[in-house]
């Protein structure tokens, strides 16, 4: 049995801060833009990849209430609710580009002591975004 993992779901809070983020500094491809009302969903993946991240509105789903909508945000707003790690052939020179566009930094590339050389930022969510270099 073969199985892939075929979307990975992530909270925005900001749709066109999510695009500057994970399409013009990491450099995903957006695959779909979907509107509804005021909330976007969108599809963003690595170029000639079939893996995509959902960029979602945050708690719009109509079985929860108001008080755990707004702990939702909360959550996310505070970097404590989505998280994914993401690995690059140049980490070095990904870090260099996130961090000139601004991106949030939460550690540089460092070596860890599990053997995987990592770095970290923040996404204008507030969800971590961890990045390993490609063995």
């Amino acid at each position: 049995m073969d199985i892939s993992i075929h979307y990975a779901f992530l909270p925005h809070t900001d749709a066109e801060a999510a695009l500057g983020f994970y399409r013009d500094a990491l450099g995903l491809e957006v695959r779909q833009d979907v509107g509804y009302a005021d909330m976007r969903w969108i599809t963003v993946g690595p170029p000639g990849q079939p893996t995509s991240i959902v960029l979602h509105p945050p708690a719009v789903d109509p079985g929860i209430t108001e008080d755990e909508r707004r702990t939702i945000l909360d959550l996310v707003t505070k970097g404590a609710y989505g998280a994914i790690t993401l690995a690059t052939d140049d980490l070095d020179g990904l870090f260099e580009r996130l961090e000139a566009a601004g991106a949030d930094v939460v550690q540089e590339p460092m070596d860890q002591d599990y053997g995987v050389r990592d770095c970290a930022f923040r996404d204008p969510a507030g969800n971590l975004v961890r990045v390993n270099q490609r063995a």
